[in-house]
């Protein structure tokens, strides 16, 4: 089972959607009940990251992130991949769950427009569970204005948008992916379905 963290700001429906089209049982959940009896858990999120980790705060439920990724696989997806980061610089210092090494900085993406929108192709950095069947060259979708800053060893793939930027970064069974899987064609939908057959 594949829970779906519903903290209000997250795209659930697009994700699910996904996860039904591939078959794999998931639903979505703000309950630490379901979110402990889960396989599995994913981050979603949309808009900023000090809202964003307001709203995880006032659920009550970053205490149980935490708790619950030492013991099953986790995914991050767009701003829920930065939201894994030990902290955000969007317009304010935000601490975020600490669960990857590194922080979320303004993408400056020199002489590109801001926000990165649209179909980029990834290059694979370090290998992981998650880009098997994944080759470079292989596009995805992106969406966001801020990107992580972190170590390469956690880095699994990358992309090129006037400077380098993580697209799909993990440590441990902690993985996020900076573009929207459920949106990226045949390529996200792999990804997914790799998430989705780990075993922890």
């Amino acid at each position: 089972m594949i829970a779906i963290i519903d903290y209000g700001a997250g795209n659930l429906f697009s994700v699910k959607n996904a996860l039904d089209f591939l078959g794999f049982e998931n639903g979505t959940s703000a309950e630490e009940a379901d979110l402990r009896k889960a396989d599995l858990l994913i981050l979603p999120g949309v808009g900023a990251f000090p809202d964003a980790m307001r709203m995880l705060r006032g659920s009550g439920l970053v205490r149980v992130i935490r708790e619950e990724a030492k013991r099953k696989p986790l995914l991050g997806i767009c701003l829920g991949m930065q939201l894994l980061f030990e902290r955000g610089y969007e317009f304010e210092e935000t601490e975020g769950l600490g669960l990857i090494e590194g922080y979320v900085d303004k993408l400056v993406a020199p002489g590109r427009k801001i926000p990165h929108m649209g179909w980029d192709d990834t290059e694979i950095v370090h290998p992981c569970p998650l880009t098997a069947g994944t080759k470079s060259g292989d596009m995805v979708y992106f969406v966001h204005s801020y990107k992580a800053v972190t170590d390469e060893r956690n880095i699994g793939l990358s992309a090129f948008y006037g400077e380098e930027i993580p697209a799909l970064v993990f440590s441990g069974h902690v993985y996020g992916a900076q573009f929207h899987p459920e949106k990226s064609g045949s390529v996200g939908l792999n990804i997914l379905k790799n998430f989705a057959l780990l075993q922890f």
